[in-house]
């Protein structure tokens, strides 16, 4: 199952939502920037960032336009269901720009960043970092990982909507390069849904566009089917009943006889 949340703004309570509940240990919940919990890098911080680690099921983010980017880029990039990511703390991990993941059996594509709308009010390093607006390298690394499935996925997650979202919903042509950008992909690409949190608005554009804000769309129901593990102290105990059982038999300690030999004496007993 794939739920999908807007900005958090390190508010826990958005974890204490009884609908997620049903998410297991292969489920996610993504959640479409401004994540907030990697802020200041406080004790307390680090400690939350832990328990939102510990959660059963997958914790996912792409990064909006109020995040520390310097504490964000202290931790290390690896790979993880074929995108590139930042391992936070245990099943909490951000998901980064341009890239196309398998998640619960589902294709996603995540474009993180957007653009501050009041930047010149804000201080470079303190409460805003240029690195929000996504680079050259990682538009064109969209593109390509788009092209390598065919431009073809299940959903598309990011914090700017596309140019033509943008213009419907706040009803001007205000747009930036991020949002020209996501257009081309709105343009030329086939998904299912598409989710973007930046306007801070909780609306369903029919058929596939969501808006999404402190509300939890269900993006995708599926259960992932358990795999059968063989559990080895089970079978070891199993190995050793079916030993013991078979060692009794050997020395005469079982009143059970063989179905052959119970027949055999049946046939006797009827001849007398």
């Amino acid at each position: 199952m794939i739920y999908i949340t807007g900005d958090t703004h390190a508010d826990y309570n958005r974890f204490k939502n009884p609908q997620l509940r049903k998410l297991k240990k292969n489920d996610a919940l993504i959640i479409c920037g401004d994540f907030g919990f990697i802020w200041d890098g406080s004790p307390e911080e680090k400690k939350l960032l832990k328990k939102i680690g510990k959660l059963p099921y997958n914790v996912l983010f792409v990064e909006g336009t109020h995040e520390n980017y310097d504490l964000l880029e202290e931790y290390e990039v690896e790979e993880w269901c074929g995108g590139k990511t930042r391992l936070i703390s245990g099943r909490l991990r951000q998901l980064m720009r341009g890239q196309v993941f398998e998640i619960a059996e589902r294709t996603v594509f995540t474009f993180g960043g957007g653009q501050t709308d009041d930047i010149y009010e804000l201080q470079e390093g303190s409460n805003w970092w240029q690195r929000e607006i996504p680079s050259d390298e990682e538009l064109d690394e969209g593109h390509k990982n788009l092209k390598r499935v065919g431009n073809n996925v299940d959903f598309v997650v990011t914090y700017e909507p596309p140019a033509k979202m943008q213009d419907f919903l706040m009803g001007s042509s205000d747009r930036n390069h991020i949002n020209t950008y996501l257009n081309e992909i709105y343009d030329n690409a086939e998904f299912t849904g598409w989710f973007f949190g930046k306007l801070h608005i909780n609306k369903l554009i029919p058929p596939k566009y969501h808006a999404v804000y402190d509300s939890i769309v269900e993006a995708d129901k599926t259960r992932i089917k358990k795999k059968n593990e063989v559990n080895p102290l089970k079978l070891a105990k199993e190995k050793l009943k079916r030993k013991s059982k078979d060692e009794k038999i050997q020395d005469g300690e079982s009143s059970e006889l063989p179905k052959d030999a119970e027949k055999s004496e049946n046939i006797e007993d009827n001849n007398g």
